[in-house]
């Protein structure tokens, strides 16, 4: 199986929001999200729970628990490519609504115009 693309959505003006709220984790937090984004690198569509899960309108969600504390990085797929649009922790197993509408219109902006939105680590 080829390994998917991961990369992330990128603001026009150039910010990436799921870096910089990656950059403020928690050193083992950080080591478990940049290990379940090359999980869905390997894995692609197959990544299934507990690690991965859908949502809606095509978006699904990264799942990473630490000590208590769920992790969640939001993603779509776009041709062989995983866009990792939105992120958040939640104290609930729940990903709430407004994070996950928040991920569809960043989805919305980067189907319109995937190489502006585009940012590859």
């Amino acid at each position: 199986m080829p390994k998917t693309a991961v990369i992330f959505y990128m603001e026009t003006d150039g910010t990436v929001p799921v870096l910089d709220w990656l950059a403020e984790l928690p050193p083992k937090a950080l080591d478990k999200c940049r290990s379940k984004i090359e999980r869905l690198a390997e894995m692609g569509h197959e990544l299934r729970r507990p690690e991965a899960d859908f949502l809606r309108d095509k978006v699904y969600e990264l799942r990473v628990g630490l000590r208590g504390i769920n992790y969640r990085m939001l993603y779509f797929f776009h041709g062989n490519m995983a866009a990792v649009l939105a992120h958040g922790i939640v104290k609930e197993s729940a990903v709430p609504t407004k994070e996950i509408d928040l991920a569809i219109e960043r989805k919305r902006k980067f189907e319109s115009n995937p190489k502006k939105h585009s940012y590859e680590r």
